[in-house]
């Protein structure tokens, strides 16, 4: 029962760290047609967070507009009048042209309203990563300083690295940031990874399937991670002593019933083996050694929270201004756009099989952190926010690109596409695109009960 407990809590910080992010990107997003929209005096009946058919979980109408919170979590629209839109609304369009129809407006201020939900969830993009830049400027871990070497994963394993290897650059380019490891491997394509092995440099060849294995384990499993020792951060509420020698922090954990445990991974998989057990954990204590009588939970916990590799091993961080955030959040914007391209790149090349990299609102949810972390949020709904303007840039009717699409035809030809086209486009794009989320979906289903 602890453990539900346990999971229910996590579940529920990530699920509301995702309503919150994903909250703030369609209401922006759709923000950004519904003020053009009413600038060029065009008729908002709809301003909507999240789909409704059949009803809504909220509505209120103010002026012509009705808003409201819908129940299907994938998205939100506004319904402008005299626009083929997700309502597939009709009735308008048998009817001449009105002049507060959207329809009845230049190309170029319909292009304006297409485009303005990608133009500010860009914009919203930049805004944060400048204001993740300015209050917490940027810190990492080289990998130079990963010194007790890492500890790998099978796959790596596969290919040649050995548990505690210090991995130190891929084609001979140095490995700055130990955290870019995974995204270099996938996006770079390189075909060798240098370690350092002792005294020596060892390169291995890394073969071309590696990406699409990788993309088969990095949600769960990373490729390699950072050894570190064990060392208590504090104390919770849980922990249960019994010898009267009491965890303290800074302790440093070296034995579980006479059981070395050297780093982290070793700890956490031999404290598995003892759940619902009394132990004798062996500690260093300054120049001391304890022993402590504690019992692990049925879920493999004895109540401490423990230092982690940012908390152990010397990071690099750089802060800034207000004025240098700009230029520094604006590349990092673009950086995170191009990599996310770099991704659709191997999925479409076959370096990447689509099955493993696809995921719904499931897998962006698990995205977000245990615990509340507002750095953590901030960062994944600016990375949220790019990748849903180029989605919605894509030239796919029902998507802002697709009507886009179709006006830059119209101001080239001179000839607007037929209502009854732009009906039959819209259906096609819904058809496609509710179909990928559905098929999304059951992807993720799949990976659970799997």
């Amino acid at each position: 029962m602890y453990t539900l407990a346990i999971d229910f809590a996590s579940i529920g910080i990530k699920t509301g760290q995702f309503i919150l992010s994903f909250s703030i990107l369609v209401v922006l997003h759709e923000l950004g047609h519904f003020i053009p929209a009413r600038l060029f005096k065009a008729r908002v009946e709809k301003f909507y967070l999240f789909f409704n058919p059949g009803f809504s979980l909220w509505k209120k109408k103010i002026g012509e507009t009705e808003y409201g919170i819908g129940w299907i979590p994938f998205g939100g629209y506004v319904k402008i009048s005299g626009m083929i839109d997700e309502s597939l609304d009709k009735d308008q369009l048998n009817k001449a042209p009105e002049s507060w129809e959207l329809r009845s407006k230049p190309a170029y201020q319909r292009l304006i309203v297409m485009l303005g939900g990608v133009i500010v969830n860009v914009i919203l993009a930049i805004v944060i990563f400048i204001g993740i830049s300015w209050y917490w400027g940027e810190e990492y871990l080289p990998a130079k300083n990963v010194v007790y070497g890492v500890h790998a994963s099978d796959l790596a394993k596969s290919i040649g690295v050995k548990d505690g290897d210090m991995i130190v650059s891929l084609d001979n380019k140095e490995l700055k940031n130990f955290e870019q490891l995974e995204s270099k491997l996938v996006l770079e394509n390189p075909t060798s990874l240098q370690v350092k092995r002792g005294d020596s440099v060892v390169s291995l060849t890394v073969p071309s399937t590696l990406s699409s294995s990788l993309a088969k384990i990095k949600k769960t499993i990373p490729f390699a991670t950072p050894r570190f020792p064990v060392i208590i951060d504090s104390i919770g509420n849980s922990a249960v002593t019994m010898n009267g020698t009491q965890f303290e922090k800074g302790d440093t954990l070296l034995m579980i019933n006479d059981q070395s445990v050297q780093y982290r991974y070793e700890f956490e998989s031999l404290k598995k083996q003892y759940a619902d057990s009394i132990v004798s954990i062996t500690a260093i204590r300054g120049s001391d050694t304890v022993k402590i009588k504690t019992l692990i939970s049925g879920s493999g916990q004895i109540g401490v929270f423990l230092k982690l590799p940012y908390d152990i091993f010397k990071t690099v961080h750089t802060s800034y201004n207000f004025i240098e955030a700009i230029p520094v959040g604006t590349q990092r914007c673009f950086t995170t756009l191009d990599n996310y391209v770099q991704g659709i790149k191997q999925i479409f090349t076959g370096k990447v099989n689509a099955n493993e990299s696809l995921g719904s609102l499931i897998s962006i949810g698990n995205t977000f952190p245990s615990q509340w972390d507002w750095y953590k949020f901030w960062t994944l709904t600016a990375v949220f926010s790019i990748i849903l303007a180029f989605m919605n840039v894509l030239p796919i009717p029902a998507l802002d690109g697709g009507h886009a699409l179709f006006i830059l035809f119209e101001m080239i030809t001179g000839r607007k596409p037929s209502d009854k086209f732009m009906e039959y486009a819209q259906i096609v794009g819904m058809v496609i695109m509710f179909g990928l989320m559905f098929y999304a979906l059951g992807l993720d289903v799949w990976r659970l009960f799997k």
